[in-house]
């Protein structure tokens, strides 16, 4: 008796007969589109840049004389190129799903680009500068206003003050429910857990709309 379509590994059971096609077609794995905000400086393009697998695509550009007029550098002085399109890397999870990676670019005469970029993802990491924090503020409200979950990730540069994440949440105006965590954007390490945190967020919340809907209650 032959089997078709069987997909057990070679001299584990009878042969399979061979068709038009491959026995066991491949799945090709999902992919699940991730941004990475954040204001000016923040350390996006080096966050994609330590946990990405590829060797990243970014869009950096020198400052010139003009944008460094329109885009102050109070705080991030030693700052001399700028994201004007995006950043982009990947991180295969596992055999079936990958992630791909967008920064968004930080200043705000290119925020038009970032709902080209939010379209399909899934969420955000949001990263936070201590030294401008007033800058993460955009990108918070972004995702608030197009219910895109999300996380904070706090950026701690060498020489910054060092706040506890309720003291974040706090002064950004963070519900609860949003995580509020460290990470050194150079660390490959530390990036990869920022968005362990990110994905079990998405999970929290994909539960509770899913327990809210079979409840008829509103989410």
């Amino acid at each position: 008796m032959a089997y078709v379509d069987d997909c057990d590994a070679p001299g584990h059971g009878p042969t399979p007969v061979q068709g038009p096609g491959p026995a066991c077609a491949p799945v090709p794995p999902a992919t699940l589109k991730i941004l990475v905000a954040g204001g000016f400086g923040a350390g996006k393009t080096t966050f994609v840049g330590a946990v990405s697998e590829i060797e990243p695509l970014s869009t950096e550009e020198l400052l010139s004389g003009v944008g460094a007029s329109r885009d102050p550098l109070h705080g991030v002085e030693d700052k001399t190129t700028t994201t004007v399109a995006l950043d982009f890397g990947r991180i295969t999870l596992d055999e079936r799903h990958v992630l791909y990676l967008f920064g968004t670019p930080g200043q705000h005469r290119f925020w038009f680009l970032w709902e080209e970029l939010c379209a399909g993802a899934l969420g955000a990491v949001v990263l936070a500068d201590t030294r401008r924090l007033a800058d993460c503020f955009p990108a918070v409200d972004f995702f608030e206003r197009r219910g895109i979950g999300f996380i904070v990730a706090v950026n701690e540069f060498d020489g910054g003050h060092r706040y506890g994440p309720d003291e974040v949440r706090e002064a950004v105006g963070l519900g609860p429910e949003v995580p509020v965590v460290r990470c050194d954007a150079r660390l490959a390490s530390s990036g990869t857990g920022a968005l362990a945190a990110l994905v079990r967020h998405l999970l929290c919340m994909s539960a509770v709309s899913s327990s809210s809907s079979e409840s008829g209650e509103p989410p």
